[in-house]
């Protein structure tokens, strides 16, 4: 008869099967748990004006929006400036554009955009008093938001 060698028996390897059920559940207490940052607007929801030329804004992380409309209280007359949640001055927009620039990288500043979001009856007096901030600080880079499509009358 042949002889037969026992084998040494090791510790079995860790079981891996449940390990994707895992990963599952975390993503998607991550995806379930996780806000994205919006803004709450204290002015009327701007109604923005139309244009036939649009282009979508690529880096959006680097987007810093002002918001340009009447005030939600019918008592406060003329065009407020809202920027993240508060209201400000057109004087303070040179601060709020420093402060943004400071939360960012240093390679990141030169392509920062400003977005005006402006309601389509708002003073063009309070949209070139931002646009004087902005330039006394050199930010140069500015977009308008608008919606796809014509509104425009000829009297021709």
């Amino acid at each position: 008869m042949s002889k037969f060698t026992k084998k040494k028996k090791g510790l079995p390897g860790i079981s891996t099967a449940s390990l994707p059920d895992i990963v599952f559940m975390l993503l998607f207490f991550f995806m379930v748990s996780t806000t994205m940052r919006q803004t709450d607007l204290i002015i009327k929801k701007p109604s923005l004006p139309t244009a036939s030329e649009v282009k979508k804004l690529e880096h959006k992380s680097l987007v810093s929006t002002i918001y340009v409309g009447k005030s939600k209280d019918k008592r406060i007359q003329g065009d407020k400036i809202q920027v993240n949640d508060k209201i400000i001055d057109v004087k303070d927009v040179i601060s709020f554009i420093l402060s943004e620039r400071a939360q960012r990288k240093e390679e990141e500043v030169k392509y920062m955009t400003t977005s005006i979001k402006a309601d389509k009856k708002a003073s063009v007096g309070t949209i070139l008093d931002i646009k004087e901030q902005l330039r006394d600080i050199n930010a140069l880079k500015v977009s308008f938001s608008t919606t796809r499509g014509t509104d425009f009358k000829s009297n021709y």
